[in-house]
Formats: C-alpha cells, sequence, structure tokens
C-alpha cells in the first residue's frame, strides 16, 4: 500500500511542477531580470545535484578533485563529451593508484 501512496504523491508533485508556470504566467515574460533568472535555474540545479556526486562518488577527495579538473580542463577546451568522460575517469582511475 505504501509504495501506491509514494507513485500517487510522486505523479502529484511531478505534475505540479509542470502545471504551476502555466497557471501563473499566461503572459510573456517582459522583465529581463526574471528572464534571466529564469534561464539560469536549470544549470544551477544540475550544478547543485552534479557537485556532491562528483565528490561523493570516489570515497576519495583527491581522486575526485582530479577527476572533476580533468573534466573542467577538457570541457572549457570543447572536446567531445565522450573524451571527457574517458579522461576524467582515467585521471580519478590513476590518481587512486597513487593516493
Amino acid at each position: 500500500m505504501s509504495i501506491a501512496l509514494y507513485i500517487i504523491v510522486m505523479a502529484g508533485v511531478t505534475y505540479l511542477i509542470r502545471m504551476l508556470p502555466f497557471a501563473f504566467f499566461r503572459k510573456k515574460i517582459k522583465s529581463v531580470f526574471l528572464r534571466s533568472f529564469l534561464h539560469y535555474i536549470p544549470y544551477a540545479v544540475l550544478s547543485a545535484m552534479t557537485i556532491p556526486a562528483i565528490f561523493y562518488s570516489t570515497g576519495n577527495f583527491i581522486t575526485a578533485a582530479a577527476g572533476s579538473v580533468t573534466a573542467l580542463v577538457l570541457a572549457y577546451f570543447d572536446l567531445p563529451l565522450i573524451v571527457v568522460a574517458i579522461a576524467a575517469s582515467a585521471a580519478a582511475f590513476g590518481a587512486g593508484i597513487f593516493f
């Protein structure tokens, strides 16, 4: 019974998240500040969810930092995602061997 309740609550929350903007913002948003703020929300939420996961994924701060720095540098140079992911994993693995 509790699993069904969890699914119902999850469906309700998911529906509300998608329905509320349509209910409150019927006209185009003209405020430059508000539009700019709403534009950056997905990036902020993604960062808030990803950064802690990065540093707790390996169980070692040094290996996580090595992988993160490698990924940031390679992403800065616009390398493909697969290259960045493989290089960051290799850097974390290599740091794990030495630390």
